[in-house]
Protein backbone atom coordinates (compact mmCIF):
# COMPACT_ATOMS: atom_id res chain seq x y z
CA UNK A 1 0.00 0.00 0.00
CA UNK A 2 1.28 3.43 -0.84
CA UNK A 3 2.28 5.80 1.94
CA UNK A 4 0.31 8.61 0.29
CA UNK A 5 -3.30 8.31 -0.75
CA UNK A 6 -4.71 10.23 -3.72
CA UNK A 7 -8.00 10.72 -1.87
CA UNK A 8 -8.99 13.81 0.14
CA UNK A 9 -10.88 11.65 2.66
CA UNK A 10 -10.10 12.24 6.31
CA UNK A 11 -10.20 10.16 9.46
CA UNK A 12 -11.67 11.58 12.68
CA UNK A 13 -8.98 11.65 15.40
CA UNK A 14 -10.11 14.07 18.12
CA UNK A 15 -13.75 14.96 18.77
CA UNK A 16 -14.91 18.49 19.52
CA UNK A 17 -15.06 18.08 23.32
CA UNK A 18 -11.56 16.60 23.44
CA UNK A 19 -10.17 19.54 21.48
CA UNK A 20 -11.94 22.10 23.67
CA UNK A 21 -10.60 20.44 26.82
CA UNK A 22 -7.09 20.22 25.36
CA UNK A 23 -6.90 23.94 24.62
CA UNK A 24 -8.53 24.79 27.94
CA UNK A 25 -5.78 22.80 29.67
CA UNK A 26 -3.19 24.67 27.61
CA UNK A 27 -4.49 28.04 28.82
CA UNK A 28 -4.77 26.91 32.44
CA UNK A 29 -1.29 25.39 32.29
CA UNK A 30 0.18 28.62 30.91
CA UNK A 31 -1.29 30.61 33.80
CA UNK A 32 -0.34 28.05 36.46
CA UNK A 33 3.19 27.65 35.09
CA UNK A 34 3.91 31.38 34.82
CA UNK A 35 2.47 32.19 38.24
CA UNK A 36 4.14 29.19 39.86
CA UNK A 37 7.56 29.94 38.41
CA UNK A 38 7.21 33.59 39.44
CA UNK A 39 6.61 32.47 43.02
CA UNK A 40 9.36 29.85 42.91
CA UNK A 41 12.39 32.15 42.54
CA UNK A 42 12.99 35.93 42.45
CA UNK A 43 14.85 35.60 39.13
CA UNK A 44 11.59 34.39 37.56
CA UNK A 45 9.33 36.94 39.21
CA UNK A 46 9.04 38.88 35.94
CA UNK A 47 6.61 36.16 34.81
CA UNK A 48 4.13 37.55 37.32
CA UNK A 49 3.62 40.41 34.87
CA UNK A 50 1.78 37.89 32.69
CA UNK A 51 -0.56 36.80 35.48
CA UNK A 52 -1.62 40.08 37.05
CA UNK A 53 1.31 40.78 39.36
CA UNK A 54 2.65 39.15 42.51
CA UNK A 55 -0.44 39.26 44.78
CA UNK A 56 -2.78 38.01 42.05
CA UNK A 57 -0.32 35.27 41.06
CA UNK A 58 -0.10 34.05 44.66
CA UNK A 59 -3.87 34.17 45.09
CA UNK A 60 -4.93 32.58 41.80
CA UNK A 61 -2.15 30.02 41.27
CA UNK A 62 -3.76 27.29 43.44
CA UNK A 63 -7.18 27.80 41.87
CA UNK A 64 -5.70 27.71 38.35
CA UNK A 65 -3.90 24.50 39.26
CA UNK A 66 -7.06 22.86 40.57
CA UNK A 67 -9.01 23.95 37.51
CA UNK A 68 -6.29 22.56 35.23
CA UNK A 69 -6.21 19.25 37.14
CA UNK A 70 -10.00 18.89 37.03
CA UNK A 71 -10.20 19.47 33.27
CA UNK A 72 -7.17 17.23 32.73
CA UNK A 73 -8.81 14.40 34.69
CA UNK A 74 -11.89 14.63 32.47
CA UNK A 75 -9.65 14.79 29.41
CA UNK A 76 -7.31 11.94 30.36
CA UNK A 77 -9.72 9.35 31.75
CA UNK A 78 -11.30 8.33 28.40
CA UNK A 79 -7.78 8.01 26.92
CA UNK A 80 -6.52 5.55 29.53
CA UNK A 81 -7.23 2.40 27.49
CA UNK A 82 -5.48 3.77 24.40
CA UNK A 83 -2.38 4.65 26.44
CA UNK A 84 -1.66 1.28 28.03
CA UNK A 85 1.83 0.07 27.21
CA UNK A 86 2.03 -3.01 24.98
CA UNK A 87 4.87 -5.31 23.83
CA UNK A 88 5.12 -3.44 20.53
CA UNK A 89 5.75 -0.24 22.49
CA UNK A 90 8.95 -1.72 23.97
CA UNK A 91 10.07 -2.62 20.47
CA UNK A 92 9.26 0.94 19.31
CA UNK A 93 11.37 2.39 22.13
CA UNK A 94 14.18 -0.04 21.34
CA UNK A 95 14.30 1.36 17.81
CA UNK A 96 14.46 5.00 18.88
CA UNK A 97 17.14 5.70 16.26
CA UNK A 98 14.69 4.71 13.51
CA UNK A 99 12.05 6.90 15.17
CA UNK A 100 14.28 9.96 15.19
CA UNK A 101 15.45 9.30 11.64
CA UNK A 102 11.86 9.00 10.38
CA UNK A 103 12.31 5.38 9.22
CA UNK A 104 8.77 4.44 10.24
CA UNK A 105 8.63 1.57 7.77
CA UNK A 106 11.04 -0.30 10.07
CA UNK A 107 8.96 0.24 13.20
CA UNK A 108 6.15 -1.94 14.55
CA UNK A 109 2.69 -0.78 13.58
CA UNK A 110 1.50 1.86 16.04
CA UNK A 111 -1.99 2.21 17.50
CA UNK A 112 -3.70 5.53 18.18
CA UNK A 113 -0.71 6.64 20.28
CA UNK A 114 2.94 5.60 20.02
CA UNK A 115 5.14 4.65 22.97
CA UNK A 116 6.52 8.16 23.34
CA UNK A 117 3.04 9.62 23.56
CA UNK A 118 2.01 6.97 26.07
CA UNK A 119 4.99 7.65 28.33
CA UNK A 120 4.26 11.37 28.16
CA UNK A 121 0.63 10.68 29.05
CA UNK A 122 1.66 8.60 32.09
CA UNK A 123 4.17 11.28 33.14
CA UNK A 124 1.49 13.97 32.99
CA UNK A 125 -0.99 11.87 34.96
CA UNK A 126 1.60 11.20 37.68
CA UNK A 127 2.76 14.83 37.82
CA UNK A 128 -0.77 16.19 37.92
CA UNK A 129 -1.74 13.86 40.78
CA UNK A 130 1.41 14.77 42.74
CA UNK A 131 0.88 18.49 42.16
CA UNK A 132 -2.67 18.34 43.48
CA UNK A 133 -1.69 16.29 46.55
CA UNK A 134 1.29 18.44 47.49
CA UNK A 135 -0.54 21.60 46.54
CA UNK A 136 -3.03 21.11 49.33
CA UNK A 137 -0.24 20.62 51.87
CA UNK A 138 1.50 23.88 50.92
CA UNK A 139 -1.66 25.98 50.43
CA UNK A 140 -0.96 28.36 53.31
CA UNK A 141 -4.27 30.20 53.23
CA UNK A 142 -6.37 27.11 53.89
CA UNK A 143 -4.54 23.84 54.57
CA UNK A 144 -0.82 24.03 55.39
CA UNK A 145 -1.49 24.96 59.04
CA UNK A 146 -2.94 21.50 59.65
CA UNK A 147 0.32 19.70 58.77
CA UNK A 148 3.75 19.50 60.47
CA UNK A 149 6.29 21.93 59.05
CA UNK A 150 8.49 19.01 57.95
CA UNK A 151 5.65 17.60 55.85
CA UNK A 152 4.98 21.03 54.33
CA UNK A 153 8.65 21.49 53.40
CA UNK A 154 8.83 18.02 51.85
CA UNK A 155 5.62 18.70 49.95
CA UNK A 156 7.08 21.96 48.65
CA UNK A 157 10.12 20.14 47.24
CA UNK A 158 7.96 17.42 45.66
CA UNK A 159 5.63 20.07 44.22
CA UNK A 160 8.56 21.86 42.58
CA UNK A 161 10.00 18.62 41.16
CA UNK A 162 6.62 17.57 39.75
CA UNK A 163 6.08 21.03 38.28
CA UNK A 164 9.42 21.06 36.49
CA UNK A 165 8.83 17.52 35.21
CA UNK A 166 5.44 18.60 33.88
CA UNK A 167 6.92 21.69 32.21
CA UNK A 168 9.63 19.53 30.62
CA UNK A 169 6.98 17.09 29.41
CA UNK A 170 4.94 19.88 27.87
CA UNK A 171 8.03 21.21 26.08
CA UNK A 172 8.66 17.72 24.65
CA UNK A 173 4.99 17.53 23.65
CA UNK A 174 5.18 20.85 21.80
CA UNK A 175 8.42 19.86 20.07
CA UNK A 176 6.98 16.52 18.95
CA UNK A 177 3.81 18.19 17.64
CA UNK A 178 5.95 20.59 15.62
CA UNK A 179 8.23 17.78 14.41
CA UNK A 180 5.44 15.53 13.11
CA UNK A 181 3.63 17.53 10.46
CA UNK A 182 -0.13 17.28 10.75
CA UNK A 183 -0.22 16.70 14.51
CA UNK A 184 -1.15 20.28 15.37
CA UNK A 185 -3.74 20.36 12.61
CA UNK A 186 -5.31 17.21 14.05
CA UNK A 187 -5.87 18.95 17.37
CA UNK A 188 -7.19 22.05 15.61
CA UNK A 189 -9.54 20.42 13.10
CA UNK A 190 -10.04 17.00 14.69
CA UNK A 191 -9.19 15.08 11.52
CA UNK A 192 -6.15 13.66 9.73
CA UNK A 193 -5.56 12.51 6.20
CA UNK A 194 -5.55 8.81 5.40
CA UNK A 195 -1.89 9.11 4.39
CA UNK A 196 -0.93 10.66 7.74
CA UNK A 197 -2.76 7.96 9.67
CA UNK A 198 -1.23 5.17 7.58
CA UNK A 199 2.29 6.53 7.95
CA UNK A 200 2.33 7.40 11.65
CA UNK A 201 -0.33 5.18 13.29
CA UNK A 202 -0.82 2.26 10.94
CA UNK A 203 -2.50 -0.13 13.39
CA UNK A 204 -4.99 2.59 14.35
CA UNK A 205 -5.52 3.31 10.64
CA UNK A 206 -6.48 -0.33 10.02
CA UNK A 207 -8.79 -0.35 13.05
CA UNK A 208 -10.57 2.76 11.83
CA UNK A 209 -11.08 1.32 8.36
CA UNK A 210 -12.40 -1.95 9.80
CA UNK A 211 -14.86 0.01 11.93
CA UNK A 212 -16.02 1.99 8.90
CA UNK A 213 -14.77 5.36 10.16
CA UNK A 214 -12.66 5.85 7.06
CA UNK A 215 -15.41 5.00 4.61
Amino acid sequence: MSENFPTPEMLPRHDYLTRVMHWTIVLAFAFAACSGLALFHPALFFLANLTGGGPWSALLHPFAGLFMAAVFARFALPLWADNRLEPRDRQWLGQIEDVLAGREDRLPEVGKYNAGQKLLYLLMVACMALLVLTGFLIWRRYFSGYFPITAVRLALVCHAVAAFALVAGVIVHIAAAAWVRGSLGAMMRGKVTLGWAYKHHRAWFREMLRSGSGR
